[in-house]
């Protein structure tokens, strides 16, 4: 159960490097101002999705989902639905980066560098809430 609990919080890390570095990419990319930056940034952003950001969520919820499997008296306790429901969140965060990584690709982003200088703390939220219900266990 510990090798399955490291690769689960080696996925997570992974995985949350990329939820805080493709919105940062997008404040960049909403900036530029030429077509080789907005090219280069739209080829990062792929890469980073496709290549890490999306391996490392598959990872993190099958790992996840390993270790419930391994402690179901884990499901008894509420800080788990509460988890469960903020990854819930996450995975549709991380979906809505998809969204907005393919309006890039398009050139048709409306959304100003602004906008993803406050999209791009939602992760850190969830994580410190995360975090707090998997260490504290608070109900």
């Amino acid at each position: 159960m510990l090798w399955v609990k490291a690769f689960h919080i080696i996925a997570v890390v992974t995985w949350f490097a990329a939820l805080f570095y493709l919105p940062r990419l997008f404040v960049y990319h909403a900036m530029a101002e030429d077509a080789v930056s907005r090219e280069r940034f739209k080829i990062m952003e792929r890469k980073l999705y496709r290549g890490i950001m999306t391996p490392s969520m598959i990872a993190t919820l099958v790992l996840g989902f390993w270790l419930v499997y391994l402690n179901p008296a884990w499901m008894k306790g509420g800080w788990m639905h509460a988890k469960l429901l903020l990854v819930f969140l996450l995975v549709g965060y991380h979906h809505v980066c998809l969204a907005y990584m393919k309006k890039f690709a398009a050139d048709a982003n409306t959304r100003s560098h602004v906008f993803y200088r406050w999209f791009n703390e939602v992760p850190v939220v969830l994580l410190i809430a995360i975090v707090v219900l998997v260490v504290v266990k608070p109900f």
